[in-house]
């Protein structure tokens, strides 16, 4: 039986943006920049500000494209070690937004998870957000902050910092024998 929230019905969005953004934000973390860079910080708010209704649903739902791609990419690698990937990921995730409380509320934490247990059992995270009601303005940081730990993630795990990057950018331009990269 088919789900209305299955990852067919859902638009893909702005992917490049949301990467974008996301690859933007670990490179001033990996940069070892203390908090995030005004100048970066106001190039980014400059390119959201920007933005019109159609290109900020664009992006939102590229992001949430990018954490359904991640959370495959986490689910495959940690079915290979006989794992479960919501066991992984979900612990650390939340654990680490706790840590973020000037920028993610604490009411936003079940939802960011519910995203992620969604696309971690192949569901979109934003069909599965949908029937819940329209995003609120305090759930796009948290929704940010989601796709960047879920990236950070998988760069530790294959101990590459540009690896969840790489592999978003080379699966939307590779064929579809040959989804995902090594």
């Amino acid at each position: 039986m088919s789900s209305p929230c299955d990852p067919q019905y859902a638009p893909a969005g702005d992917v490049g943006a949301a990467l974008m953004l996301i690859d933007s934000r670990l490179k001033a973390i990996y940069d070892g920049e203390a908090g995030t860079d005004p100048e970066q910080q106001q190039l980014s708010d400059q390119f959201t500000a920007s933005l019109g209704p159609d290109e900020a649903r664009d992006l939102l739902d590229g992001a949430c494209t990018l954490i359904y791609m991640f959370m495959q990419w986490l689910r495959m690698a940690y079915e290979d070690h006989d794992r479960d990937v919501i066991e992984y990921v979900v612990p650390s995730l939340v654990a680490s937004m706790r840590m973020m409380s000037r920028s993610i509320r604490p009411e936003a934490i079940p939802t960011m998870t519910g995203l992620v247990v969604a696309a971690g059992t192949d569901l979109s995270p934003n069909l599965w957000r949908k029937q819940y009601g329209d995003w609120t303005e305090e759930e796009m940081n948290p929704l940010e902050a989601t796709a960047l730990l879920l990236a950070e993630h998988i760069n530790r795990l294959t101990d590459d910092r540009d690896f969840a990057t790489r592999m978003i950018t080379e699966a939307l331009s590779s064929t579809p024998q040959d989804p995902w990269p090594t």
